[in-house]
């Protein structure tokens, strides 16, 4: 007997069967030389996959030379995944692509089983990992805008039941109508409590504005280390977990920095390439903490090797949101999972941080943590600014002011000698003045 092609995901069912296909995408010029790994991709759909607990029987690349409007891939690759799905009894198959509903509908009858694609596959998971009220309304109200344009699939199923001939002006056509006057209504109505939530977040915002502590967010990859990190620098208990999107809603704590001055440390909801658009708006509210925060450390996988690429990616979302990662917002790089590279990959990677202003950490081991605390103290210090003059040959001590300060403003003599003008918290600059006397410190004339 046929599988349907209309049953859904059911948690409560015993678990289902999965392939999962990476469709590569023919690309050419900048785009290539920027495109992700497939078989970390590939990794990653896995992964999402199995935070659905979807049992991945099989994971495939498909190359995909020329795009079939009505399957994606030609009929001969189709066939393929179909031999697949029947011998392995599958009953979900993934694309890790955008499938247009014309597509989703024409595999599920192909393959006869259960297609979704990678939007459809994030919004589940999504939709199951939310737990706060805001949380939950911006799933809802990004599952509604994704179904919205897939109405084609209703329709179709209505003419089934209802006889109906495919011609326009049937009575599949008017439940159309009637769906998306529905699902309008409901948007609308999402939105409005959004809304709502937002003001109250301005609120509470505001209210910490007035106590004053500074502000800490933390962005990355789904599944860079975020939450790992975030308990550690705060002592919490945020579910910490090797799945993506282990966090969804945004967790508020208070870290005390060194010096003992408290700051407020916001966990976010991870990102991961090609973020459905639905998504990218809904989570708008999410990371307003990032736009309000006194510091971004933008947590990074150093331990993955498609990391670069995945760094890229957070900044395009960020962008898309407004958020920029420049000069504008003190932004730290936190490369984290160093302690799962090997020794000489270590040496390397940790000389890359001292060249890039990056904090080398393991949230794991705890690890360059303090360190990361004590440049975070720098970072957001009240004190007056100091002016320190360094000799050509004082390299270590100009990196140092990097890690652990904040450098103000920069001149470099002609003589390689270098004049600083930065802000240190009262323990980083006696540290300094003991481990570097050579080096000339003032009060800053100007304050910056």
């Amino acid at each position: 007997m046929s599988k349907s092609s209309s049953k859904s995901i059911d948690h409560a069912a015993p678990v289902l069967k999965a392939l999962v296909i990476h469709p590569v995408r023919p690309l050419r010029g900048q785009a290539a030389l920027e495109a992700r790994d497939p078989n970390a991709r590939l990794e990653e759909a896995v992964g999402l996959a199995v935070a659905l607990d979807l049992d991945v029987v099989e994971a495939l690349i498909a190359p995909l030379r020329v795009v079939t409007p009505a399957t994606l891939f030609g009929k001969g690759k189709v066939e393929e995944f179909a031999a697949i799905c029947e011998v392995e009894h599958i009953d979900v198959a993934v694309f890790d692509d955008q499938l247009t509903p014309i597509q989703q509908r024409n595999l599920e009858k192909a393959l006869e089983v259960k297609v979704v694609d990678r939007t459809g596959l994030i919004l589940e998971i999504f939709a199951r990992r939310a737990r706060t009220r805001e949380g939950r309304l911006q799933v809802e109200l990004a599952r509604l805008e994704y179904e919205r344009s897939r109405l084609v699939r209703t329709w179709t199923h209505l003419e089934r039941q209802r006889g109906g001939t495919g011609s326009t002006g049937g009575p599949g056509e008017t439940q159309i109508e009637i769906d998306r006057r529905l699902i309008a209504g409901t948007i609308v109505k999402l939105k409005k409590e959004l809304d709502e939530v937002r003001r109250t977040r301005t609120l509470h915002r505001s209210a910490r504005k007035k106590v004053p502590y500074p502000t800490v967010a933390l962005v990355g990859y789904t599944n860079a280390g975020k939450s790992t990190l975030f308990n550690r620098l705060t002592e919490a208990e945020v579910l910490a977990k090797d799945m993506l999107f282990a966090t969804l809603d945004p967790t508020l704590r208070t870290v005390k920095l060194p010096d003992g001055r408290p700051a407020i440390m916001s966990d976010t909801v991870g990102f991961i390439s090609d973020l459905p658009h639905e998504l990218v708006e809904a989570f708008r509210a999410t990371l307003e903490e990032v736009q309000e925060a006194d510091v971004v450390l933008h947590v990074r996988d150093v331990a993955n090797p498609d990391s670069e690429a995945q760094a890229r990616d957070v900044e395009t979302v960020l962008s898309e949101l407004g958020v920029t990662l420049d000069e504008g917002k003190t932004v730290v790089e936190v490369w984290n999972k160093v302690d799962l590279l090997s020794e000489d990959d270590r040496d390397i990677v940790e000389g890359q941080a001292r060249r890039n202003d990056a904090s080398a950490v393991s949230a794991v081991t705890g690890e360059g943590c303090e360190a990361l605390l004590r440049r975070i103290a720098g970072l957001i210090d009240d004190s007056p600014p100091v002016e320190v003059s360094l000799a050509a040959q004082d390299g270590q001590a100009l990196a140092w002011i990097y890690r652990n300060g904040r450098v103000l403003s920069r001149y470099d003599g002609p003589g390689g000698e270098v004049t600083l003008v930065a802000r240190l918290d009262a323990q980083a600059l006696g540290r300094f003045e003991r481990q570097f006397p050579g080096a000339q410190v003032s009060a800053a004339v100007q304050s910056l």
